[in-house]
């Protein structure tokens, strides 16, 4: 029981000294996550009837508003979509511009501005089950939705058609699914074990959080 206290107090200390960081710090904070995210897309399984390769950069997507909080999150995916739309080859297969990924990178920025809301406003979101149940939320609607909907763009302004929706979902979505729920199951075990189960910045629960038990 004592151990549990002293590592929830580090805990505290550690988010508590990321929230007070400065701007500069904050900053650089935001790009080695953005490199990080970089590093991971070229871990990549490229699929022979897709230009989207199965990455492992949505697990530091998944991360980022856990580590580095909702705002300073979402400007670690900017970083990364900016210098890699700017001609930095830090996408998947190291290459820059806009891909045929550029719509699930727009995602990015918006997956980790959700997760990132609710890790810095409510103590309850922060367990297993309701960290798992965000990343999937944001995976599935804010990073898929438009990175199908820039997918069928990009593939019309290349001169290849599409036939259904079925086999868009086929190039952009479906051969995703396994990856994207094993990353999110160790993305939500790892913010579930780092973040404090003790509010930090005023969170809306700060006063109910000790009547509940966080799995």
């Amino acid at each position: 029981m004592e151990l549990a206290v002293r590592l929830n107090n580090a805990k505290y200390v550690a988010f508590r000294w990321r929230y007070e960081l400065t701007i500069s710090k904050k900053v650089a904070l935001a790009l080695a996550v953005a490199a990080l995210t970089g590093l991971l897309a070229q871990v990549r399984f490229p699929l022979p009837w897709s230009p989207v390769p199965i990455t492992g950069q949505t697990f530091a997507v998944f991360l980022a508003p856990v580590l580095l909080g909702r705002w300073w999150g979402g400007v670690s995916m900017a970083i990364f979509a900016g210098l890699g739309w700017a001609g930095l080859p830090w996408f998947s297969g190291w290459q820059a511009g806009f891909t045929a990924t550029g719509g699930y990178i727009i995602g990015f920025v918006l997956a980790a501005l959700f997760v990132g809301y609710f890790v810095d406003k409510y103590v309850r979101s922060r367990s297993f089950l309701t960290m798992l149940g965000l990343m999937l939320l944001a995976n599935f609607f804010l990073i898929y939705i438009p990175g199908l909907i820039w997918l069928r763009l990009w593939l019309q302004a290349a001169g290849t058609s599409v036939a259904s929706l079925a086999a868009l979902l086929s190039m952009g979505l479906i051969p995703f699914i396994p990856g994207d729920i094993t990353k999110a199951i160790a993305a939500a075990a790892i913010a579930r074990g780092v973040t404090p189960k003790t509010a930090y910045n005023g969170e809306v629960d700060k006063d109910k959080w000790a009547q509940w038990r966080i799995p």
